[in-house]
């Protein structure tokens, strides 16, 4: 639940920097372990850099977001020896948009299974596209329509159902359905014990964000978050909750902020309705500087639905194989064609949307090679060579066994963007010393932290909306559904969606036992039974549902993800930034880079997928003596810090 979004904490904040910014810093709100701002080197007319080794052979496993932007911009760069290997029939990876029909073949709202409300780290008054993000630099480079995303609390809601312990938050009294009306953003929700933990996060987020607005990007911040790292990397959230408050930040401690200083109550409410985008129970044992980089440095702030390369009735804008169903690869297998609809069309407009300066796509750029584009490929081996090469060995239409080929090509450079324990399960590394992959190195991405996810999405027939604007379109409980989403796309869609059951971590494997069929019928009879307990709404929600069209996902058994987000557990922080630096540090001696969620701090969201890959770009260019544009060079680029620093 949005207990932290009622307003766009830190995104309204009206604070600059007290000293001078370092060249090339981001500007706050932005991520907190790298402060660059990596649009302003993207966004340049011809890219990051000139390519001096235009044949350098590079081969890309992973063709979902992390993959397509390294590719598009390598590309950019000049290289053109470029090949992407995708295990699936399709592009996008977690990017994943699904569009029903209904009976008579009009589309449905999409259902957004995998990302669905970003971050564009913009301030309150500025335009998203404006925000100072990767994804806001796509999203208007390819003219991606936008809305505010209806979290919960929020304005762009009617309102919020909240229904805990069965209805009676104090334990008496009828049970009925708690509904918080936040039309301008400011008012609080309902009951006093409510208020009570909602002020708790409030001040101990307002206390650090300050704080912090105010030396990033400076000389200062390195060792501030250095310092803040060091105070907290060992707690888990649980423990940050329990934590006692302190009131007043000493520059004696600058890392420490104290905690929220509830009790054990005030907890086991917060744990049901979370800090800003839904329920947080599932992460309550996670390392507590996951949720303070959410809500703290912009990952929660001014979210957005992405319709897709749309227009504001929702019909796609004219675009390359629109058209078509299918399209082939390299090689001339088919693979799912672009409908640039849904987030998933940032994913598409990568490939397939041409690139100004080069009057090509990636996608054509690929087609003029054998191997430029080769899907249902699963990477099974990566043998480093004698010679400094890496022989990349994978089997080709492995979906069908019958016609599938073990086939294998070699490569200068290699960039992995597939979720880590796709790595440790599918893939053989071989012939790599000890110097060039630490066993440190593969103990991190083995023993990364994998969350599940279970998204149960149906068809919500438009009368729902029209004929009940006083019933709350966002539910959050601590019943097994857990959290609730009804919102339109827009007027054009036969129906609107809701998602039934959003759950995470422990609460989606008690969903793991039922069947599709079973666990969709199960849902609905939650919804009803919730609805019709309560005493201030009783009407089931069932005869708005298109139950024939529900569609579930589930990312721990997706055979391409393994997970749907990858976090870390109290005090393994340093793990997770040691692959981080790997590309600075090793990549040049192993010719291996590592991109992509996997090898990021951020978990479950686009932006460090993004941000990944143009660190993979920074650092593949460097180390083949590329020419870098507006006078950048690596000396301003900041690099991680392992070892705690004092200040």
């Amino acid at each position: 639940m949005t207990i932290g979004s009622t307003h766009n904490h830190p995104a309204d904040l009206a604070i600059e920097p007290i000293a001078p910014v370092l060249p090339w810093a981001a500007r706050f709100p932005n991520p907190p372990d790298l402060c660059f701002d990596y649009r302003r080197l993207v966004e340049q007319h011809d890219g990051i850099a000139q390519a001096n080794r235009p044949d350098h052979r590079i081969c890309i496993v992973g063709a979902g977001i992390t993959g397509l932007t390294v590719a598009r911009e390598l590309l950019r760069c000049g290289f053109t020896q470029i090949t992407l290997i995708e295990q699936a029939q399709r592009v996008g990876g977690r990017h994943l948009t699904v569009v029903n029909h209904d009976e008579q073949g009009q589309p449905s709202a999409p259902f957004e299974m995998g990302a669905m409300r970003m971050p564009f780290f913009n301030r309150t008054a500025e335009p998203p596209k404006d925000g100072r993000s990767l994804m806001a630099f796509y999203a208007d480079l390819f003219d991606l329509r936008i809305s505010d995303f209806p979290n919960p609390g929020t304005p762009w809601v009617n309102a919020t159902g909240i229904y805990l312990r069965e209805g009676q938050l104090d334990g008496e009294g009828e049970p009925e359905l708690l509904i918080w009306k936040n039309p301008e953003g400011h008012t609080p929700p309902p009951t006093e014990k409510l208020q009570k933990v909602h002020g708790k996060w409030q001040r101990f987020a307002q206390r650090f964000a300050q704080q912090v607005a105010a030396i990033y990007g400076t000389e200062q911040w390195r060792s501030q978050w250095a310092a803040i790292v060091e105070r907290y990397h060992r707690l888990s959230f649980r423990d940050l909750v329990l934590l006692p408050a302190v009131e007043v930040w000493s520059p004696t401690a600058p890392g420490d902020f104290g905690g929220l200083g509830m009790d054990a109550e005030e907890s086991s409410i917060f744990y049901a309705i979370g800090i800003g985008d839904g329920s947080w129970g599932a992460f309550y044992d996670v390392c507590c500087l996951y949720p303070l980089r959410t809500a703290i440095f912009g990952f929660s702030s001014h979210l957005q639905l992405v319709h897709g390369r749309v227009d504001e009735q929702g019909v796609p804008l004219p675009a390359p194989y629109a058209a078509l169903q299918t399209v082939p690869d390299s090689r001339g297998l088919q693979f799912q064609a672009p409908s640039y609809i849904g987030l998933a069309a940032m994913d598409e407009a990568l490939l397939f949307m041409d690139i100004q300066t080069l009057g090509t796509s990636l996608y054509r750029q690929c087609l003029e090679r054998e191997d430029g584009l080769l899907t249902d490929s699963s990477v099974c081996g990566l043998h480093k060579l004698a010679d400094g090469r890496i022989r990349v060995e994978y089997r080709w239409q492995h979906s069908a066994p019958a016609r599938a080929k073990n086939l294998s090509a070699e490569f200068d450079s290699v960039v992995l963007t597939t979720p880590s324990w796709l790595i440790e399960t599918g893939m053989r590394l071989e012939g790599f010393n000890r110097e060039m992959l630490p066993q440190s190195i593969i103990d991190a991405w083995k023993h990364a932290h994998w969350e599940t996810s279970c998204k149960v999405y149906a068809p919500l027939h438009k009368r729902f909306l029209a004929q009940h604007p006083n019933l709350p379109q966002i539910l959050v409980t601590d019943s097994f559904v857990h959290d609730v989403y009804a919102y339109r796309y827009d007027a054009s869609h036969a129906q609107d969606c809701i998602l039934l059951s959003y759950t995470w971590e422990d609460d989606a494997t008690k969903l793991a036992l039922f069947s599709d069929q079973a666990l969709a019928a199960k849902c609905v009879q939650e919804l009803d039974r919730i609805l019709l307990r309560c005493t201030n709404v009783a009407e089931p929600i069932s005869p708005y549902i298109d139950t024939r069209n529900i569609r579930i996902q589930r990312w721990m058994s997706d055979r391409n993800a393994l997970g749907c987000a990858k976090l870390y557990r109290a005090g393994t922080y340093y793990d997770a930034v040691s692959l981080m630096k790997y590309n600075r540090d090793l990549s040049e001696r192993s010719g291996l880079y590592l991109a992509g969620e996997s090898f990021s701090v951020d978990a479950g969201w686009t932006e460090p997928c993004l941000r990944t890959a143009i660190d993979t770009v920074i650092n593949l260019c460097a180390h083949t003596g590329a020419s870098f544009n507006a006078g950048f060079t690596l000396d301003h680029y900041p690099e991680y810090a392992l070892a705690p620093q004092r200040v």
